[in-house]
């Protein structure tokens, strides 16, 4: 048994919020136009599993519908009534504790003119993907709205979609929409389909992940590079559509639902050259993902079998049942933030878990982001849990720095210039603030890495003695693993390896026989 044992600590991840306020003019019963003010307040679900944020899962199973079905004008009447009303019925168990950290809005939503009060884009009524009026005409006849009142889509159990796809069940939903199961009536095949909020931010997002995937299937039509693959998408009733094969559970709810029970060495070896051969391609196309992490990484199918296998440190032979997957096969799913090198990069990007620490002190980031989110993940398989369990800037920076050592001086000086509140004199990291808290304190603490090896150069002073404890280097299979993963996790992204070199280490051409 190699791998260590599960940890209890799970995942943490501060809640998000997104509030925005916009004027909009509202018809009254008489006729008239009013001004009023429109607050959108759009918490994320807090009863969905976080797989669910980019929701091309189908691993929720909803409760089944009973005679008789909602219409239509049902559903909308209990949207009009309760905005939440309509999809709490459909939402999973609450999952186990992880905090997520606060996401950057930008702007607020456009002006929009309301029709019965159903608010619309203010720039065209027209889709800018079909040049197709339909869905504004529909509901200035007095048709029955669609949406809730968050933009929404109301996901009614056998309704149409683009007179094509019909509804099977809902798959979860996040900030950007919905995902939903439904029936090719064209193929007689099961599809993902993510429905986009009726709101402009959004609208504009969904367009850059439609161009990156019409992109990716252009240069990669045989999905050797196992992205997901764009089968359709369309404009309905001002809610763009994203079509996409359905695939099974993504990464991380397999992990949860194995209890946090690390994978096999033979299985990361498989999702790490898939991982890095998928990442070189977007690479290759001048493609930064920006958002890697368990959750956008899906499995192809969700069958597993059950191994009993040995408790370590427990006493009197101790066993436990543990699911090994039948099949590796993965899927890289969510390119809404995916950026082209030569455009306009965000000032923050990634997943709290998987951030980079460049992107933390503001000094620019390009493709090493990816290849530390890379680093982080694999860590994670290993060990069944994530690296850095944190939500603030300043608290990450320390637990790099106990597990990866000091920053590198030139680094540290850098990162003082753009970040001066997190330094103090002589570019140190200026931890514990007086006013950290004493589980913050813990919790850094429980990162803790031991002495520096002198033999390291400043750019290889990155992964000490706490990844060794954690990858322990028993055999030549953990010490390939852990020198593939310490040439990741480099705080300076110019010393950090290419996920291109990556593909090349040694550890890839190590045979490593099937286990538990």
């Amino acid at each position: 048994m190699h791998t260590p044992p599960v940890a209890t600590r799970k995942r943490k991840r501060a809640h998000q919020y997104t509030v925005s306020y916009s004027e909009v003019q509202e018809v009254d019963s008489a006729g008239r136009l009013r001004e009023v003010i429109v607050i959108e307040d759009t918490p994320p679900p807090s009863t969905v599993s976080p797989s669910t944020t980019h929701m091309l899962s189908a691993s929720y199973q909803p409760p089944i519908y009973s005679a008789p079905i909602r219409t239509r004008a049902r559903a909308a009447a209990e949207a009009q009534a309760s905005s939440s009303s309509a999809s709490s019925a459909l939402l999973p168990p609450p999952p186990k504790k992880r905090k997520r950290d606060p996401v950057d809005v930008a702007g607020t939503p456009a002006k929009k003119p309301a029709v019965n009060g159903h608010l619309q884009p203010s720039s065209t009524n027209k889709s800018w993907a079909t040049g197709s009026g339909a869905a504004t005409d529909e509901i200035s006849k007095g048709a029955v709205p669609c949406d809730d009142k968050e933009g929404h889509y109301l996901i009614v159990p056998d309704d149409m979609i683009y007179k094509r796809y019909r509804i099977v069940r809902l798959l979860g939903q996040g900030t950007f929409g919905k995902v939903v199961e439904a029936l090719d009536t064209e193929t007689n095949n099961r599809v993902a389909i993510k429905i986009i909020r009726a709101i402009p931010k959004y609208r504009d997002a969904s367009r850059i992940e439609v161009r990156v995937l019409h992109k990716l299937k252009e240069r990669d039509p045989t999905n050797r590079h196992k992205c997901i693959h764009l089968l359709h998408w369309f404009d309905h009733k001002n809610h763009i559509c994203i079509v996409s094969e359905l695939l099974g559970m993504c990464v991380y709810d397999f992990l949860k639902e194995n209890d946090f029970a690390p994978f096999p060495r033979h299985h990361i070896q498989s999702f790490a050259r898939q991982l890095l051969g998928s990442v070189a391609f977007l690479h290759e196309l001048h493609l930064i993902h920006t958002d890697l992490k368990p959750e956008n990484i899906l499995l192809v199918n969700n069958g597993y079998k059950y191994v009993t296998v040995p408790v370590p440190g427990k006493r009197n032979n101790a066993t436990r049942v543990k699911r090994i997957l039948n099949d590796t096969d993965i899927r890289l799913i969510d390119f809404g933030s995916a950026t082209f090198e030569e455009e306009y990069h965000s000032t923050v990007v990634s997943t709290r878990h998987y951030r980079a620490p460049e992107i933390i002190l503001g000094l620019g980031w390009s493709y090493p982001c990816d290849a530390f989110s890379l680093g982080c993940i694999l860590v994670e398989f290993f060990t069944g849990v994530a690296l850095f369990q944190t939500h603030d800037n300043l608290e990450h920076l320390a637990m790099m720095e106990q597990v990866m050592g000091k920053m590198p001086e030139s680094f540290a000086r850098s990162g003082a210039r753009h970040k001066p509140e997190y330094f103090k004199e002589g570019s140190k990291l200026d931890w514990p603030k007086p006013k950290a808290t004493r589980q913050s304190r813990k919790e850094v603490k429980a990162c803790r890495a031991l002495s520096v090896r002198p033999s390291l150069s400043s750019s290889e002073i990155s992964i000490l003695t706490v990844l060794q404890d954690i990858i322990s280097p028993t055999d030549n299979i953990n010490k390939q693993f852990y020198d593939l993963v310490k040439k990741l996790l480099i705080f300076d992204p110019a010393h950090r390896i290419s996920v291109k070199d990556a593909l090349q280490h040694p550890y890839f051409s190590t045979h490593i026989a099937e286990e538990s």
